[in-house]
């Protein structure tokens, strides 16, 4: 294996997270403000790039950085290294409300494509990118931008999703429509565009977003019952509005409120 080997276990139910066992000099790469906690003698160090150790000099690392970038994360990683005699722990914590999907690379060949938040950490070696849409409508109406994340190597990677989460096997030719926030991953295999809800009426009242991804097998395809956005949207939609504050909506007493604030 090109990657480091680890062991790991994932903790918890809807807010998760995952504890990964490092041997002596083996190293863990994460996203930044990902960590929970780490054992004496895991020694931390934020690195430019991904960390997958093919950079080929400071040109490269520059445009492992550029890439990331241009997915919306940070340019810089952290890695994790057991720098003791025994083994180690460190703890890596879900964003918000969801699932931990552990995914061994070199048993969905070498390469999965995902979304560009989805990424939560993975054995030093495995490659962080991008991954370019081949078509340019599945780029400007996918609803996460034109960019997705490519994770590649032999090693274990560890995936975030909100909700429960369904893993799907695509025949070939089998073909699944998908609303474009619930796709978490797939296989390089599968087939992957954007098609336009059809209909004027259900695409301005139908409650849903105008486009859908369209994925075909064969391949293997991860979606998430509730996308972070999704969650984000009801949230803001549920705040007080114009600064005031929720005194007690719903209840007799935000009625008392509102006779003495004059509604």
């Amino acid at each position: 294996m090109k990657n480091h080997e680890i062991d790991y276990k994932i903790y918890g139910d809807d807010m998760q997270f995952v504890e990964v066992e490092l041997d002596p000099n083996e190293t863990v790469v994460a996203e930044a403000g990902s960590l929970m906690m780490m054992e004496q003698h895991i020694e931390m160090e934020t690195i430019f790039g991904d960390a997958s150790g093919n950079g080929g000099g400071l040109v490269g690392k520059l445009f492992g950085a550029g890439k990331r970038l241009l997915t919306g994360e940070s340019l810089f990683m952290t890695t994790f290294t057991n720098t003791g005699h025994d083994k180690k722990h460190v703890s890596f914590a879900s964003p918000y409300p969801g699932k931990i999907i552990p995914m061994d690379l070199s048993e969905l060949g070498g390469k999965i494509i995902c979304q560009k938040d989805a990424f939560l950490a993975a054995a030093k070696g495995v490659s962080v990118g991008v991954e370019f849409q081949r078509k340019l409508g599945a780029g400007f109406f996918g609803g996460e931008g034109f960019i997705m994340q490519k994770l590649e190597g032999d090693g274990m990677a560890f995936v975030h999703a909100g909700g429960t989460i369904h893993k799907k096997e695509l025949q070939p030719g089998e073909v699944l429509r998908v609303d474009t926030g619930c796709l978490v991953a797939m296989t390089s295999e599968v087939d992957y565009n954007i098609e336009m809800v059809k209909g004027i009426k259900t695409a301005l009242f139908g409650g849903e977003g105008l486009f859908f991804a369209t994925l075909r097998g064969p391949g293997t395809v991860w979606i998430q019952s509730l996308p972070f956005s999704r969650l984000a949207s009801r949230v803001f939609a549920a705040a007080p509005q114009g600064g005031g504050q929720n005194k007690g909506e719903g209840s007799v007493l935000g009625g008392v409120f509102r006779m003495l604030d004059g509604d």
